[in-house]
C-alpha cells in the first residue's frame, strides 16, 4: 500500500461538518500554526479596526486565507513546516531503540538531501497548540537531531484512524522488526478490537494470534533486554517462547542477556546466543569398546537416549561383522518370539 493509499483510507469530515467546525473555532480563537505566526485569530466583530494596523477587511481576508489553507490541510493536500519541539509521539509506540548507525545513517541521508517524506500528525486530543505523530518518529527524531522544522501533513484524525494510518505505514517499513509489530498489535488490543488491528496492520487472524502469543509468553523486560532483533522472525521468536514455557528459565534468560558481554553482542546476536543458552544440551554418549579376550578389538558401542550405535571395525574382524550382519534377522526373530 502506498502512502497515498494511507492518506485516502483517512476519511475527512463532511464539508457541512468541517464548516460548522470551523465557525465554532473562529467565534472562540485559534492557533494559526501553519501561518508562520503564533497568534490567535479572533472574530472580527471582537477585533478593534485597525488594533495592529491592518483594515477590517485585511483582517477578514487574512481568516479567509487561513480557513482556506487550514481546510486544504484537513483534506491532506498540504505539507506544512512544523517546530519538532511542538510535536509528542504516537500514544502507542511501535519502535524499541533501534542500532545507533542506522539513525546516523538517516540524519547524514535528510542534512544531505533534504526530508522527502513528510509525517503525517494530528493536533494533540488533549493539549491544545501541540501535534501526534501518527508516523514519522524516526524521521521526527532524525530532524530533531539537525536542529530545523520538520514537514508535515496535518490531519484531524481519531485514534482508532490514527493507529490504522500507523499501522499501515509500519507494514511499508522493511525494517520494522516482527517482536516490534508484536509489540504494537499487543498495545493496540490494549484498546482496540482485534478486527481494527488487523485491518491496521493488514494481518490474518493466526498472524496476529501468534504475534500476541510471543508477547504474551515473553516479558517486556526480556525483550527490551534482546532489543529489536532485525534478522529474526517468526519461527525463531515462537520458538523462544516455547523454550521459555518449558524449562521454565526465565529468570536464567533475563541474566544471561544482561551480561556485559552478552549486551555488547548485536542485538541479533543476543538472540540467538540466548536460544543457544536455554536449549536442553544433549547428554554426551556413552561409548564402549568390545574387545576379544587376546585384547582384539572387534567394535566400539556408543549408547544414548535416542539410539545404539554398533560399529564394526572390518580391518580387525572382518568375518565377525559378516557373522553379525547374517545374524541380526534371526536375533530379531527370536527376540519378537520371546516378547
Amino acid at each position: 500500500m502506498s502512502r497515498k493509499d494511507v492518506f485516502a483510507n483517512l476519511n475527512p469530515p463532511s464539508a457541512a461538518a468541517a464548516e460548522n467546525s470551523a465557525e465554532v473555532r473562529v467565534q472562540k480563537g485559534r492557533l494559526r500554526p501553519i501561518l508562520g505566526s503564533p497568534d490567535l485569530i479572533q472574530d472580527t466583530s471582537r477585533s478593534p479596526v485597525g488594533a495592529i494596523g491592518q483594515s477590517l477587511s485585511e483582517v477578514s481576508e487574512r481568516s479567509r486565507r487561513a480557513d482556506d489553507i487550514e481546510k486544504r490541510l484537513a483534506e491532506g493536500q498540504v505539507v506544512v513546516s512544523l517546530d519538532t519541539a511542538d510535536i509528542d509521539p504516537s500514544f502507542i509506540p511501535d519502535r524499541m531503540p533501534g542500532a545507533v548507525e542506522a539513525h546516523d545513517r538517516l540524519v547524514s541521508s535528510i542534512r544531505e538531501q533534504g526530508q522527502q517524506v513528510p509525517i503525517l500528525v494530528r493536533p494533540h486530543p488533549e493539549n491544545p497548540g501541540r501535534y501526534q505523530v501518527a508516523f514519522g518518529h524516526r524521521r521526527l527524531r532524525a530532524i530533531t537531531e539537525l536542529g530545523t522544522h520538520v514537514n508535515a501533513i496535518v490531519r484531524n484524525l481519531t485514534d482508532e484512524q490514527l493507529v490504522v494510518a500507523q499501522g499501515q505505514e509500519n507494514n511499508e517499513r522493511q525494517d520494522l522488526t516482527y517482536i516490534e509489530k508484536a509489540r504494537f498489535a499487543d498495545r493496540l488490543q490494549q484498546r482496540f478490537s482485534r478486527d481494527v488491528i488487523m485491518a491496521a496492520m493488514s494481518l490474518y487472524k493466526s498472524d496476529l494470534s501468534n504475534m500476541l502469543s510471543v508477547v504474551a509468553r515473553i516479558p517486556d523486560a526480556l525483550i527490551e533486554s534482546i532489543g529489536p532483533a532485525p534478522t529474526v522472525g517468526r519461527r525463531s521468536w515462537i520458538e523462544l517462547a516455547e523454550l521459555l514455557s518449558k524449562t521454565k528459565s526465565l529468570d536464567r534468560a533475563i541474566a544471561f542477556t544482561e551480561a556485559s558481554e552478552v549486551q555488547n553482542l548485536p542485538s541479533e546476536e543476543r538472540f540467538k546466543a540466548l536460544l543457544a543458552h536455554l536449549k536442553p544440551r544433549p547428554k554426551k554418549a556413552k561409548a564402549d569398546v568390545w574387545s576379544t579376550r587376546a585384547g582384539v578389538r572387534l567394535a566400539k558401542v556408543t549408547r544414548s537416549d535416542a539410539k545404539v550405535e554398533i560399529v564394526i571395525d572390518r580391518k580387525e574382524a572382518p568375518e565377525f561383522a559378516s557373522f553379525v550382519l547374517d545374524k541380526l534377522q534371526s536375533l530379531f526373530e527370536e527376540h519378537r518370539s520371546k516378547n
